[in-house]
């Protein structure tokens, strides 16, 4: 009698094929940090929180930073008990006030990702913190080179900030000549902030060549007294979108997932990071052989 191969239990192909695409595939966060100064790296317990979040990225908008010695010693942290290498990219200090001046900070794999090019947009009369353009290239992406572009708004200003995103937009565009542009950060853009009836002041929402990926009724907060969706990512573009891995646009809950008890997350942030997934360039090539080896199984039941 001839013997059989051992079989593998049903849809462990499947299985095996969604741990390959999820493992391929390109981490772009934004996290609104609250106010991350010397004295927040300096606690132990808020650095570890910060860097385990930040650690799960390949690029990882920080926002309201207040001084560079934070991010110095937060990268130095990555640098020591991480298997990446991190760099940061960093703005100006932004906004009106002395004492509620604040920075953009970019921190990215160097293994996995370059900048290739940033831009200060400079009509600051139109935002309280002027967006910092950053053009990434990876090779680790299906899309190659990308465009971020952050916006910690003012509150009060929501409506008007978020729509002068779209001037942004042109102004990075033509500099770069690449459409491939991600808008990312605090836009406060929910509840009082931005209304149903403000949405038709809004380019970014009445142009349809934009999309949003965080919905409206996500709640981008920790805090019991909110249920807002502050934070956001929209992109620019059929092709950029069609690079967005499904679905894949989310709150990322820290605190349940760290298994954080509410207080202790309050005082990194009352905000939760949100992210999205790129396509990775090497993804088909990678799962070929096992999309084969699929097939040959089907057709062997």
């Amino acid at each position: 009698m001839g013997s059989s191969s051992p079989r593998l239990p049903p849809f462990s192909f499947f299985i095996l094929l969604l741990e390959v695409v999820t493992a391929s595939e390109f981490t772009i966060c934004a996290y609104n940090a609250e106010r991350f100064d010397e004295a927040k790296a300096s606690d132990f317990r808020l650095l570890h929180t910060v860097n385990r979040i930040v650690s799960r990225c390949d690029i990882c908008l920080l926002q309201d930073v207040v001084d560079s010695k934070a991010i110095e010693t937060l990268l130095e942290s990555l640098n020591r008990y991480d298997s990446y290498g991190y760099q940061s990219v960093s703005s100006e200090s932004l906004g009106n006030s002395p004492d509620d001046m604040q920075k953009y900070v970019f921190i990215y794999r160097e293994q996995n990702v370059n900048v290739t090019g940033k831009h200060q947009y400079q009509n600051k009369t139109a935002f309280l913190r002027a967006p910092f353009a950053v053009q990434f290239q990876s090779e680790k992406t299906a899309i190659g080179s990308f465009v971020l572009v952050p916006l910690h708004s003012d509150a009060l200003q929501a409506v008007q900030e978020i729509d002068r995103l779209y001037d942004v937009f042109e102004e990075v565009t033509e500099k770069w000549n690449n459409t491939n542009v991600m808008f990312l950060g605090d836009f406060h853009a929910s509840c009082a902030y931005v209304t149903r009836a403000d949405k038709k002041n809004i380019r970014l929402i009445t142009n349809s060549s934009f999309s949003w990926l965080i919905g409206d009724k996500v709640d981008t907060t920790i805090s019991s007294d909110t249920n807002c969706a502050f934070d956001r990512i929209v992109v620019h573009g059929e092709p950029f979108l069609k690079t967005i891995s499904p679905f894949s646009a989310k709150v990322f809950n820290y605190m349940k997932d760290f298994k954080l008890p509410k207080r202790e997350a309050l005082q990194v942030s009352n905000h939760l990071p949100v992210e999205v997934r790129l396509k990775s360039s090497a993804l088909l090539l990678q799962a070929t052989p096992l999309l084969i080896l699929a097939q040959s199984f089907l057709s062997a039941l």
